[in-house]
């Protein structure tokens, strides 16, 4: 186990784990998903395969490699790949508009494009700097075939491995998303997972928290892999059965979802394989979590972070249920910093403040190309994602709210600027304030808040039109469910809309804002 642990520590060094496994055990199922499986082996000859591919086209250390993918094998040769020739990952969200997609692989500056050809988006994307696009599934013009094109390679190990890194783009309060930048470091040393260990991903890869503990710990670990590319609930309890499933992360809303299912039909499923569930992205209503604690047992876990980073905060079921709704103790003294609207640090506890995150020695983190919004989250050696929370009297941390304006709705960030951005075109429509407001299942839903113009009055049909209006230029996600008409929207004395203002009365009398 010892001579395993260094070549693991070394391999990961380099972006090479998953070539241990691969020589390990190359036979062995590596991924599942649903087209197909793929082994260690074939999934390692292929990542070497792509490296070799992107090298003639000019790709250096350095340059950055855009994957528009649903959860299939691929999504995993085409990270691996990234991992070990030095590249630079953006994964992106296959959700998005054609206009959103375009823009994050130019902001990126993707020197290749890996898309899927069941989104469209992918294929239409205007983006003069990438030198090579790759498509996955069917052919597609302009593009060159994932299969065929990585086949002309050889599939050894490369001699030359360099680390890589990744550039996620995470969600904020006012224009387009931002990727979350940080040089390519080895952040946790990957270990062998236990034998039987079968990792199952029912979310997006993309996303951040679904991509580390589903895709990476599974390949780190030397699991099987099991991908789902779209959510069945049933479908899900019949998958863990089938793979015998020991770990998955979920969101809330999957909880939700699960829980839903009739007796009877979750009766006909055997999914007591599962020993380690872990959820975050969102607040889990107590009830909910407490539901799915009775039934599967205390295997459930809590995460709190974000895609810049955080301080480590993990609770475990038996934690949760002595302190329902803490997102975990600290797990030092100076793991975070509390501060007062007038900027000053709050040492009392139980007194509520903005939070900030200790950064990172080994991987800090910059938004890509926006230095001012850089300087913006961090002070004094430590960040912030905008929440507002207390430390109790046993060191434990709660939220009570956020100062960032970004909605969460299913564990999805989304920005209110570019919904407002979108409004606000309506010739009907003078001002503009999307907010999001309590929704049982989802934790938030988008709503906005609009004032009009002289000669327009509000009515149900107006408001209809307004919402087709959005849904037409919106990504689905995004759209408002709902409007409202004001006679004024509130604004600072510099201008900046205050949403904070908007939203309150639609959280009134929630003992949680967020």
């Amino acid at each position: 186990m010892a001579d395993l642990m260094e070549r693991l520590t070394a391999a990961a060094h380099v972006g090479m784990t998953a070539s241990i496994w691969a020589e390990l055990k190359p036979d062995v199922v590596a991924v599942i998903d649903p087209i197909g499986q793929r082994t260690f082996g074939e999934i390692n000859a292929n990542a070497n395969r792509i490296v070799r591919l992107l090298r003639s086209q000019g790709l250096q250390t350095g340059d950055a490699v855009a994957l528009l993918c649903s959860n299939r094998a691929e999504f995993v040769e085409v990270m691996l790949a990234t991992q070990r020739g030095g590249f630079r990952f953006t994964p992106v969200n296959w959700h998005l508009n054609a206009d959103e997609v375009e823009y994050i692989i130019n902001d990126c500056e993707a020197k290749a494009l890996f898309a899927d050809t069941r989104y469209p988006a992918g294929l239409s994307a205007k983006a003069p700097e990438v030198r090579v696009r790759i498509s996955i599934g069917t052919d597609a013009e302009g593009f060159i075939p994932y299969a065929s094109s990585i086949a002309a390679f050889a599939g050894d190990d490369i001699d030359d491995p360099v680390l890589g890194g990744a550039m996620l783009y995470t969600s904020g309060t006012t224009g387009r998303p931002k990727g979350v930048h940080r040089k390519a470091s080895v952040v946790l040393v990957p270990g062998p997972g236990a034998p039987d260990d079968v990792q199952m991903c029912v979310g997006p890869a993309y996303h951040a928290a679904p991509l580390a503990f589903d895709v990476r710990s599974a390949m780190s670990q030397g699991n099987p892999l099991v991908f789902m590319d779209r959510w069945d609930s049933e479908g899900v309890l019949a998958n863990i059965e089938r793979h015998r499933v020991t770990r998955m992360h979920m969101v809330p809303i999957m909880f939700q979802r699960l829980l839903a299912v009739p007796a009877e039909v979750k009766a006909k499923y055997d999914v007591s394989t599962l020993r380690y569930i872990i959820h975050g992205a969102a607040p889990c209503p107590p009830e909910v979590k407490k539901a799915m604690i009775e039934w599967v047992g205390p295997i459930i876990h809590e995460y709190y972070a974000g895609s810049e980073g955080g301080a480590g905060f993990v609770t475990t079921t038996e934690e949760w249920l002595t302190k329902p709704g803490t997102v975990g103790k600290l797990p030092a003294p100076d793991s975070i910093k509390l501060y007062s609207e007038e900027g000053e640090e709050i040492t009392e506890k139980n007194r509520s403040g903005t939070i900030y995150f200790k950064v990172s020695p080994v991987a800090p983190f910059e938004y890509f190309k926006d230095p001012k919004k850089t300087a913006s989250a961090h002070r004094d050696g430590y960040f912030t994602l905008g929440d507002v929370g207390y430390v109790d009297d046993d060191d434990y941390l709660f939220l009570t709210g956020r100062t960032a304006e970004c909605i969460i709705s299913g564990g999805v960030n989304i920005y209110p600027q570019e919904i407002d951005n979108e409004i606000i075109k309506h010739p009907a429509v003078e001002d503009s304030c999307a907010i999001g407001v309590p929704n049982e299942e989802w934790g938030e839903e988008v709503k906005v808040v609009v004032t009009l113009h002289s000669g327009h009055q509000p009515s149900e049909d107006l408001g209809k039109e307004i919402l087709a209006f959005a849904r037409e230029r919106l990504a689905g996600f995004k759209t408002p469910r709902t409007i409202d008409f004001a006679q004024e929207l509130p604004r600072s004395p510099a201008g900046k809309i205050q949403r904070g203002k908007v939203r309150a009365p639609y959280w009134a009398g929630r003992a949680r804002q967020i």
